[in-house]
């Protein structure tokens, strides 16, 4: 050691930081790696993602060769160091403990602290082409790799620890759910939205979506001739529900526009019109989503009649509602009763019929209305109140202030929302915060 001049015995101090801090920030970069992203670029032909992939799927030999390293350049660090002191100011403790000092200032800063950062930070940019490195060097030096693992798995039996079992990595649903919320600008906002919709559509069955019984245009097949056809010729739709004096007592659904091009050399009979009708398609209440849209890709209907336990029609609900669930609005044509489209006005104010849905009225206006139990505007107010309302009445259910413009004996009518964090006027009513029971 003492022919090798001081210069060269510095210059390799510096060599071998350099080398331990490529142990520390491939070490780092390899583990902050994203695995779906490495994969993603090992289809495109990457360099070096191929092989990155490869020395992950073994951590152990990768960890193993990656410490084995960064720890020898450390340990030979100071050996190096003392070795300088020794030389340069003799047998002096003072100063060798300040070299001691100096070296682990060093090795924690420049070999251990700093790359470790930069790896973390750029992750991707370094872990492909540190892999190119890592990967014959954990070649040559497999014998000893081997015997390391042989003898820290058998610490690990001794212990009773079984690495097995950590291994998996599949994902649950709430963590892809923060996957999603945490991508940030790396996912367009409608695409997020998207995803968190579907995320969403586990939960929620058909009496969710469904167009509740009140508000689905129906046909009477005991009508006049004359209404009827006035009916088919001004509907919104292009397939109407027929029943045969209640609405419980469907006989079919009709294709409008097939039923008028049928019609258009003959007059309308009651016969000829009960021939167009197609079989009605029943679904009970209370079915997932997801399992009604396979049903509609497989049966081929494009309208289900959700029924009760008695038999009774709830709703309606067609592939469009479930969508519509994903992507918003797109598809309906007819006015909403007595909503219109407008959304807010200049004051910050909505009128919108007490009967509509709760999901609705959320995606239109952008509200978060709590739809985990009533399904419609109306049902939410009487669940708050515990009573119909006589006369005006204000609330405030979450951040939402609203206003009870019409009801009778039966249910709430007509309602004003208006909306958070805008100013109501001076005229509205005082209005009371009410909690949800048992929310």
């Amino acid at each position: 050691m003492d022919q090798i001049p001081l210069w060269a015995q510095i210059g390799a101090v510096f060599v071998l930081l350099i080398c331990s801090s490529f142990f520390s920030i491939s070490e780092t970069a390899m583990m902050a790696l994203n695995r779906h992203r490495l994969k993603h670029l090992a289809n495109q032909g990457a360099l070096g993602a191929k092989t990155t992939q490869k020395l992950l799927g073994r951590t152990d030999l990768l960890l193993t060769v990656i410490l084995i390293g960064n720890n020898l350049f450390n340990t030979i660090i100071p050996v190096l160091t003392t070795s300088i002191a020794l030389r340069t100011f003799g047998h002096d403790n003072l100063v060798l403990s300040i070299a001691t000092g100096l070296v682990a200032f060093l090795i924690i800063v420049f070999a251990e602290i700093t790359p470790k950062i930069v790896g973390a930070t750029f992750p991707e940019k370094i872990a492909l082409p540190a892999s190119l490195l890592i990967a014959p060097l954990m070649r040559v030096t497999k014998p000893v790799v081997w015997f390391v693992n042989q003898f820290a798995n058998g610490v690990l039996r001794l212990l009773h620890i079984n690495t097995s079992k950590g291994r998996d990595l599949r994902l649950s649903t709430d963590e892809l759910r923060t996957i999603v919320l945490e991508s940030g600008s790396f996912m367009p906002t409608k695409h997020r939205s998207i995803l968190m919709n579907l995320f969403d559509l586990e939960n929620i069955t058909v009496d969710d979506v469904m167009i509740p019984r009140r508000r689905i245009e129906a046909l009477d097949f005991e009508a006049p001739l004359e209404e009827i056809l006035h009916q088919l010729e001004t509907c919104y739709h292009n397939k109407l529900i027929v029943y045969q004096g209640d609405i419980d007592r469907v006989l079919g659904v009709l294709h409008v526009r097939k039923t008028l091009s049928a019609l258009h050399n003959q007059e309308l009979e009651r016969e000829t019109l009960r021939e167009l009708l197609a079989e009605p398609y029943f679904v009970p209440t209370g079915t997932p989503v997801f399992q009604q849209l396979q049903y509609f890709q497989e049966s081929r209907h494009r309208i289900a009649l959700v029924v009760n336990e008695y038999g009774e029609m709830e709703g309606l609900v067609t592939p469009e509602d479930i969508i519509e669930e994903l992507i918003g609005e797109f598809t309906t044509t007819m006015p909403r009763s007595g909503a219109g489209r407008g959304g807010w006005n200049e004051d910050g104010e909505c009128i919108v019929p007490g009967s509509m849905p709760l999901r609705e009225l959320n995606r239109w206006l952008h509200l978060t209305l709590p739809t985990d139990g009533p399904k419609t505007l109306n049902g939410l107010i009487l669940e708050v109140l515990e009573e119909i309302p006589e006369g005006d009445v204000c609330l405030q259910i979450g951040d939402v202030k609203l206003e009870v413009l019409r009801s009778d004996d039966q249910a709430v009518r007509t309602v004003k929302l208006f909306k958070p964090g805008a100013k109501p006027r001076a005229s509205t009513l005082k209005i009371a915060k009410m909690r949800l029971p048992g929310r």
